[in-house]
Formats: C-alpha cells, structure tokens, sequence
C-alpha cells in the first residue's frame, strides 16, 4: 500500500458536508444510500445522479464506497427481506452508475435463528447478488456491526465475528465479498482487534475509523447484558491501539481509504464538524 490512503467520513449526499470536506483537506466519503434519501436509487433519476457525481467530484472528495445499511436481507419475514434485498440490487446499480468499486452493507440476520441457522439462508440469498456483484467488477464489504439489542437479547447481523465470516466465505466463496472493518466493534465485544486484520486481509476492502471506550464503572456494576458498559468515541478517545491498527493495515496491503463513521463525543462539543475535524487530526499523525 502506497501513502495514498485518504482520511474521509461517512455522509449523505448533503452538497454542504461535501464541501466541508474539500475545503478542510477530506480526500474522501463513503456516500450512505437510504430509502427516501437524496440518492435513493428506487426514485432518483440517472440525470440527478451524475450531477451529484460532478458535484462531488468537483469538491476534490472521493466516493471511497457507498454504503447501504438499511433492510435485513435475511429476515424472517419474506416481504422485508424481498424489499431489502431490492434495494441492495438498486444501490448496486447506483454503485456502477458513480463508478464506485465498493459497496458497504450488512447481510442481516433472522433473529429467530442462530449465526449456524441462517447460513444456509445467506447463501440462498448472496449467491445470486455475488455472482452481480462479479459481473459488475463491485465488491459487497459486510460491516461488522453486531447491531446488538440488549432485551430481548437480538443481534440483526451476522457478520460481526471471525467463526460468521469463516461460515459466510465457505457457503458463497466468492471474492466479491469480504469485510468493512470498524476496530470499535471488536472492542466493544472484548476480541482482538488486530489479529482478523492478518487473518482476513485479502477479504479487507473497506475500513471505518471509530473507537470505543470501555467504561469500568458500568462494566462492573451491571456486566455486559446490560447497555451503557461501552460507548462509541471519535478515534483516538477510546480503547482503539490506533498505531497498531494502522500498521496492521500497512502489513496487508490495504489500498482503500478510512472513513470516519460517526462524530457525536464529548470532545466535539456537541459540533459534528468539529468532531470531524478531532479525528482527522489526530488520525493525520498515525497516517504516513
């Protein structure tokens, strides 16, 4: 990996926040897709699309993904899974339309089922969206987002631990699918953080920049069953080994950006610029 990697930040199509980046030395977004949004592609027209193209384009920002994060493709119920894997299909369409190679998403889960339980599912249903996303020359990058609720006890997304994505790859072993990595998350599950960066390298083609802080306190008083043992911080503010993170990602080959994901912290001030800008800067000093 070359000394290419931009520092970006995750964001609707909002021409304000664009311009935001550009001017303040942002070399990239990963642009969020949500039904109803300014660039829902169920509703939006191809005409409006290139001109958010231009625009972003003109601001000297880089679209380093997309990202769909709304629907469970693999819920229970047939109609919200058939919705949400429609739109998936969209905004992989919208990804070739914005010349975009990575597209950022969950697989969902069946809450009624097991991890074990709904892989035979996950591969009915991303089978047939690998074998597009192939054809597209776009890669599908699973976050890896335990999307945990506390009571009743539910996760809605499988892919949030080394034993999921060995049973993904192994039931749809195409490449064009692998991993968005976020280190808070494996933090905020108490797993290592670096070692799936060497174990799942190749499978890495997006990154998200966020951290966690433990609060002992919590954790003591109430375990982890309980919410409030951890909260999500502006990188560089939690319990994240940034230089070892980054290092990791040196020594895999990781060519993508990092792109923040989330600015609401006590350093910021209640100002999500200026939570942008805190993580950029310090995220600046462990960059090459």
């Amino acid at each position: 990996m070359s000394n290419e990697m931009k520092i970006g930040f995750l964001s609707g199509y909002d021409k304000g926040k664009i311009e935001f980046a550009g001017k303040n030395g942002f070399g990239s977004i990963q642009l969020i897709v949500n039904p109803g949004g300014p660039l829902d592609p169920t509703t939006v027209g191809r005409d409006a699309i290139l001109e958010a193209k231009e625009f972003i384009e003109g601001a000297g920002v880089e679209i380093s993904a997309l990202g769909a994060y709304r629907g469970n493709c693999l819920h229970g119920d047939s109609a919200e899974r058939g919705a949400a894997i429609e739109f998936l299909k969209k905004t992989m369409d919208l990804c070739e339309t914005l010349d975009v190679a990575v597209l950022g998403t969950v697989p969902g889960r069946d809450t009624e089922k097991s991890i074990d339980e709904n892989i035979a599912g996950f591969k009915e249903v991303f089978t047939p969206l690998a074998r597009m996303a192939e054809d597209a020359g776009l890669r599908i990058a699973f976050e890896n987002c335990p999307r945990f609720h506390y009571f009743p006890f539910r996760g809605v997304n499988i892919a949030y631990c080394p034993r999921a994505w060995d049973m993904m790859f192994d039931a749809v072993p195409s490449e064009a699918l692998g991993l968005e990595y976020d280190p808070s998350h494996p933090v905020s599950m108490f797993m290592d953080v670096i070692e799936p960066i060497h174990r799942y390298g190749e499978r890495i083609y997006h990154v998200h920049a966020k951290d966690t802080e433990i609060l002992k306190g919590n954790l003591s008083e109430n375990g982890i069953l309980q919410p409030g043992m951890f909260r999500y911080r502006l990188p560089g503010y939690g319990d994240v080994d940034w230089v070892r993170f980054v290092s990791a990602l040196f020594e895999i080959g990781y060519s993508g950006n990092m792109d923040i994901e989330g600015c609401v912290d006590p350093m910021s001030l209640g100002s999500e610029e200026q939570g942008l800008l805190l993580a950029k800067k310090f995220l600046s000093q462990v960059l090459p």
